[in-house]
């Protein structure tokens, strides 16, 4: 502080001096900074008040550039510089601001954008706003969480969407004690897997497959489509029946059972868990056992695809006593509380 004092003081008295005695103090000072740069190191250390009296002289009269003799012109340009990013990071430093949003909303609005990736900050915003979290819009835009895939919806979801509109029809082979081979008529829903109806026949027809077709919706919403091979049982009776009902004819290409892969799968289910264990007698029985496995297959049985429940949704029993039930002669059980 005495060093700048000592310069304003002298800085004063120069005002009120001749320029002959200015000019020889002048060469005085030039000459004692040439004999001590022969003495001094050639490095010199500088203090951050030497560095602000070059870098205001500089601002006052940029051409005491010329003058100096210890300290390089670039280096004082730099001092210079370096004086005004200071200047303005003090000015422009953080004075509050904007309150800071509390961690659980910034991940409530995160698991927001990952649930529905069609949302948009505005649509999210809203629904925080009726949430009763006052929030502002370009806040909830900052926290969406960035996606890494298109905002559309991938096969699977498309899939599952119209899942509850799609059922599919398909034939089996039985064979019985007599070696006679009878034919079961699958239907089933695509929403949750569910067997809607199982026709036992010795000889399918169109008309016969018509008429299950509307035996099985007749108090059921109809589909809105139905999957199909191209087997030729389904004749033009079968495709007048879906057109006066409103169902809309979805064959599968030629060879390509895999089209119909539910249909399939649940196909392969019958076989392994009834018809491979039970010897056929004959028409009325297969009826029977297949009704009596649709059944269990519709109400008690639980399937990974649906999270560990029945396609007819079973609630949870708590309380009580627990006793299974015989289902196909003890071939399944169903376990209840009473």
């Amino acid at each position: 502080m005495g060093n700048m004092l000592k310069l304003i003081w002298w800085a004063v008295i120069r005002l009120f001096r001749s320029r002959t005695s200015l000019e020889a103090e002048i060469l005085t000072l030039r000459h004692q900074l040439n004999v001590l740069r022969r003495k001094s190191p050639k490095r010199l250390a500088f203090s951050n008040f030497d560095r602000l009296v070059f870098a205001d002289l500089y601002w006052i009269a940029p051409g005491v550039v010329n003058a100096l003799l210890i300290v390089e012109p670039e280096t004082v340009i730099r001092w210079h510089r370096a004086g005004f990013r200071l200047f303005w990071r003090w000015k422009s430093r953080c004075c509050g601001g904007r309150p800071k949003v509390p961690l659980e909303i910034r991940q409530l609005i995160r698991d927001m954008s990952l649930a529905s990736p069609l949302w948009g900050a505005p649509r999210i915003h809203g629904e925080l706003l009726k949430l009763g979290i006052e929030i502002g819009q370009t806040s909830v835009a900052k926290y969406i969480a960035t996606h890494t895939r298109p905002p559309s919806q991938g096969w699977r979801t498309f899939l599952r969407n119209h899942a509850d509109g799609i059922a599919s029809i398909d034939l089996f082979v039985v064979p019985t004690l007599s070696f006679r081979l009878l034919f079961g008529l699958l239907i089933m829903l695509h929403g949750r897997r569910q067997m809607l109806w199982l026709g036992v026949t010795a000889h399918p027809t169109a008309e016969w497959i018509a008429r299950q077709l509307t035996e099985a919706c007749g108090w059921e919403p109809v589909p809105r489509y139905i999957i199909r091979d191209r087997d030729s049982v389904y004749g033009e009776i079968f495709k007048r029946r879906l057109h006066a009902m409103g169902i809309r004819d979805r064959p599968t290409a030629p060879r390509s059972p895999w089209q119909n892969g539910h249909t399939e799968r649940l196909i392969g289910s019958i076989r392994r868990e009834c018809l491979d264990h039970v010897v056929v007698f004959g028409e009325r029985h297969l009826r029977h056992v297949l009704l009596s496995y649709m059944q269990y297959y519709n109400d008690a049985r639980t399937h990974l695809s649906l999270n560990k429940d029945a396609p007819v949704p079973r609630a949870v029993q708590a309380v009580g006593h627990i006793l299974p039930a015989p289902i196909l002669g003890g071939l399944h059980h169903h376990y209840v509380r009473i």
